[in-house]
């Protein structure tokens, strides 16, 4: 039996709710949709954006689910308001995950102090109403893995490392900690990425996840070059070549995979289907 020509896919983190998708959404979601992708999370960043995500996934509810955080960058504006608003959001049905949360001293855009206070906050949160987080972390492990670690126990519903891009003993820490991790067009990128083909067969199959983080991190690989260098779900498609090539297994037997993954991890429903 031949192959499909679009493998059934899951984008697990795409921020949809970003500026520079407003003036072409409908035409997003259609490419995305052409391109085989069969569920989108939206990426919730602060307790504003986090309101977006939830209302555009409502839009779509077969198609969309939201996710409901403060990015450790916005660490410093999570506030008792702020928070609040994220944990009234992280009840609703719609909403998979907690975060983006986690720990950013790459930028450090927010005081580093707060930031752990901000994660430890989201942690306990996800522990609490028993749903999974949605983790960010750059050049911070060694002050995430014991916080990550603290509430793990109770983190019942598990989580993901969403975009990893760090060394090979990171993701066995990761690993030792039953998380998923996730893969984006990093990995497409010849100059920062491909130490990660490198251990890419080193992640479980079960723990493996895919996603675009767009409109970030567009796939260098891509050819034609798009014109545009705003990424979009539909190129989560040459994630999976990627990754696929490097696992050494077929582009389908990686996107039905990674798509059971997501629909475990997240909660989603198996009718999750394109209409």
């Amino acid at each position: 039996m031949l192959e499909p020509v679009h493998p059934p896919l899951i984008d697990i983190g795409a921020n949809l709710g970003h500026e520079s998708f407003a003036h072409d959404f409908d035409a997003v979601i259609e490419r995305a949709q052409n391109a085989g992708i069969q569920h989108l999370l939206v990426t919730g960043t602060t307790a504003s954006a986090s309101q977006h995500a939830v209302e555009i996934a409502q839009r779509m509810p077969s198609l969309l689910s939201a996710t409901a955080g403060m990015h450790p960058h916005e660490a410093q504006h999570c506030d008792e308001e702020a928070f609040a608003q994220i944990s009234e959001l992280a009840h609703l049905a719609i909403v998979r995950a907690i975060g983006e949360t986690g720990l950013d001293f790459n930028r450090d855009y927010s005081p580093r102090d707060i930031q752990e206070r901000v994660f430890a906050q989201h942690l306990a949160l996800a522990c609490e109403i028993d749903k999974p987080v949605f983790l960010h972390q750059r050049d911070a492990h060694t002050r995430f893995l014991p916080i990550l670690k603290e509430y793990r126990d109770a983190l019942h519903s598990h989580g993901v490392v969403h975009c990893f891009t760090g060394e090979r003993h990171e993701l066995y820490d990761y690993l030792d900690l039953d998380m998923y991790i996730g893969i984006t067009g990093w990995v497409c990128d010849e100059r920062r990425g491909h130490h990660i083909l490198e251990f890419l067969k080193d992640i479980p199959q079960e723990r493996l996840l895919l996603e675009t983080d767009a409109p970030y991190l567009l796939p260098r690989s891509i050819r034609p070059r798009p014109k545009s260098r705003r990424n979009e779900p539909h190129y989560l498609t040459e994630v999976l070549r990627t990754v696929a090539e490097a696992v050494g297994r077929s582009p389908l037997e990686v996107a039905e995979q990674t798509s059971a993954n997501a629909r475990r991890l997240f909660q989603l429903p198996s009718a999750a289907t394109i209409n």
